[in-house]
């Protein structure tokens, strides 16, 4: 897994360029992606969300503007700079519309925050940078009320017949590409890295209920290479 030192300092480096990477590399299905789970979570009304690995904020951003101001959102990180796009990003919108959405600096493997205060903890393409997983699952666990749900978007593996297209994209493709758009093509050889080592659909599964999770559930899109994963506390 990861060292959190060197994913720290990745995120610091491409955190200017980092949204208009994502959509390029996409070519914008990332958007889909993330309008899947806030609709996941917009199903149960919860009243005090965590959005851990928030990056720029995107996803809680777009839940504060999908389940309105009577949700609470905290959006937690431990790069400094990703957060301060994040801010910037919520002060350009119009006033008053996030005043329901705070940042704050954290860390998914000890999060500094209380028992049982969640209803509902989401996370986007954030697990697969933790140093150690099942450690990132528990603490999420911890801070969520019992029924409380897990959202976890995160990067899979493809139908097998699209491997090979996918591995060529991932390997060639996108360090070239994040190359020219961030001149971190070495940051986005890692994360490419890091997308081929990740379990599938049904290794995560097992992560996550080895985690204490129950009735948890998993949701390919786009030919398996994005899963959505639902979970209970």
């Amino acid at each position: 897994m990861p060292e959190a030192a060197n994913v720290k300092s990745l995120f610091g480096r491409i955190a200017h360029r980092y949204d208009l990477a994502n959509r390029v590399l996409s070519g914008g299905i990332d958007l889909y992606w993330r309008a899947r789970l806030v609709a996941s979570v917009r199903r149960l009304h919860p009243a005090q969300i965590l959005d851990l690995a928030t990056g720029s904020g995107d996803v809680a951003l777009a839940l504060s503007r999908s389940l309105g101001p009577e949700t609470h959102i905290v959006g937690m990180d431990f790069c400094a700079p990703m957060l301060e796009k994040a801010e910037l990003k919520k002060s350009a919108a119009r006033p008053g519309l996030h005043r329901n959405v705070t940042f704050e600096l954290g860390d998914g493997l000890a999060l500094p925050l209380p028992d049982a205060s969640f209803d509902a903890v989401t996370i986007a393409f954030g697990l697969r940078n933790m140093a150690d997983r099942a450690r990132c699952l528990s603490e999420m666990r911890r801070v969520l009320k019992p029924g409380g749900t897990l959202h976890l978007l995160e990067f899979s593996q493809p139908a097998r017949w699209f491997r090979p297209l996918y591995t060529w994209h991932l390997n060639h493709l996108c360090p070239w590409l994040a190359g020219l758009l961030t001149r971190e093509r070495f940051a986005y050889d890692y994360l490419s890295e890091s997308i081929a080592r990740f379990p599938d659909r049904d290794g995560l599964s097992a992560e996550i209920r080895a985690a204490g999770f129950e009735s948890v559930t998993a949701h390919p899109f786009t030919l398996g290479i994005v899963a959505l994963h639902q979970a209970k506390r």
